[in-house]
């Protein structure tokens, strides 16, 4: 099936508002088998609407609308789409009850325009808004194009997507075989070497399909296989997953769409019983606050430190002042004492460090997104690796606690 995403509203294609429901619909609908081959915008205007509906239903045998379902003048996909289908608007008897039941209980009167959100398509299946009042439509056409009607405030899009859209698509028919997909992660390698090490696999994909997504500090794949049952798309995702860690596996750390490079080594450590620490300089206690954020992380990381001048480097980790003054700040002697005596003041088994150049301006000569990382792991002897970040201040930072995680994935994948 090959679906197309029509999102309504002229504050849209102004830029006022980013179109992260078309993202949503897209990837919930590509978790079910349905391509999405068009999205469009268009603003509020019924000639233009029309037009984009001619065009979407010339080459689409689903459209999804979204946004203009409110109670408000220029609210008028349901009138539009209603008048295309040659289809009349009937009031919708749990809608209508709803607004009227708040309206009763808030105390303030129902309006002929709130009427207006209980509208549906006649011969269409409604839509229920958990999160808000206007009724969503599913018109169901076997011999032509389906249409799909949804409101715009994401609260009210996302629940209804979840909740109502995809379970309705699933009982109707449309996905005749079983659409599994498996999101993996990776770090430490950009996408044009990721797809590049993976281009036959990628070249020649059927089924599965392989879709690598960049992001500002990982790459990740998303791997989808349809099949006639469950088991059957497993196993061929499986196939394809260990093809990819044959080919990069040094690389990847983890699964799903949720996940992330701090919860998989908080975890690790948990399992491992390790405990960690660090001492942060330019990243300023941002990997501090990245791993407090994962559950559980108390019981592997008591404490740290963050010593960005150099006398808080010299009082709270008692670095001598000539290793500063000799090798600069930035630098690997100063990378590999920041580590070696946070482990050693809080006893942890593992330190990592932070010290470099976050920018925008030099320091010591040195450009900005010039970062040293340390790594204490218990008796084993400090190393420090040099990195060069780039994009800006705040990404030099973000990179530096995903490179420092990532160092602490290795050292644990090697001990």
């Amino acid at each position: 099936m090959n679906a197309e995403i029509i999102a309504v509203g002229t504050e849209l294609l102004l830029g006022q508002i980013a179109n992260t429901n078309g993202a949503y619909l897209a990837q919930k609908l590509a978790e079910i088998g349905v391509n999405v081959y068009y999205q469009t915008v268009v603003g509020d205007n019924p000639e233009r609407l029309e037009s984009v509906l001619k065009v979407a239903e010339s080459r689409s045998d689903l459209v999804l609308t979204i946004g203009g379902l409110g109670p408000t003048e220029d609210d008028l996909t349901k009138q539009i789409v209603a008048q295309h289908l040659g289809e009349p608007l009937v009031t919708d008897a749990a809608a209508k009850a709803k607004i009227d039941d708040y309206a009763a209980t808030s105390g303030r009167n129902s309006t002929p325009n709130n009427a207006k959100q209980a509208l549906k398509i006649k011969h269409a299946i409604s839509l229920t808004n958990h999160n808000g009042f206007a009724v969503g439509d599913l018109y169901l056409n076997q011999n032509g194009t389906s249409y799909v009607l949804l409101p715009g405030p994401p609260a009210e899009c996302l629940k209804m997507i979840d909740s109502e859209l995809i379970p309705q698509l699933k009982k109707q028919g449309q996905q005749s075989r079983v659409f599994t997909s498996r999101v993996m992660r990776f770090i430490g390698i950009g996408e044009s070497q990721l797809v590049t090490d993976l281009s036959d696999l990628i070249g020649h994909q059927t089924n599965p399909t392989i879709a690598p997504y960049a992001k500002m500090t990982e790459v990740t794949l998303r791997i989808t296989a349809s099949a006639k049952d469950e088991q059957r798309a497993e196993e061929m995702i499986q196939d394809v997953v260990n093809q990819i860690l044959a080919k990069d596996g040094q690389y990847f750390y983890g699964y799903g769409d949720d996940n992330s490079l701090a919860n998989v080594v908080v975890q690790q450590l948990i399992t491992r019983k390790l405990s960690v620490t660090a001492a942060e300089s330019l990243t300023a206690g941002e990997f501090q606050s990245t791993i407090g954020s994962v559950p559980g992380v108390s019981a592997v990381f008591p404490g740290g430190f963050v010593t960005y001048a150099n006398e808080a480097k010299h009082q709270l980790l008692s670095i001598p002042s000539a290793v500063i003054d000799s090798q600069g700040v930035v630098s690997k002697a100063t990378a590999i004492w920041m580590a070696k005596q946070a482990r050693q003041k809080m006893q942890t088994d593992i330190a990592v460090s932070f010290t470099g150049v976050a920018g925008p301006d030099e320091l010591e000569g040195q450009s900005a997104g010039t970062v040293w990382i340390g790594i204490a792991y218990r008796d084993d002897e400090p190393e420090a690796y040099l990195y060069h970040f780039t994009n800006g201040r705040q990404q030099v930072r973000a990179r530096s606690v995903m490179a420092g995680l990532d160092l602490i994935r290795q050292k644990l994948a090697a001990n």
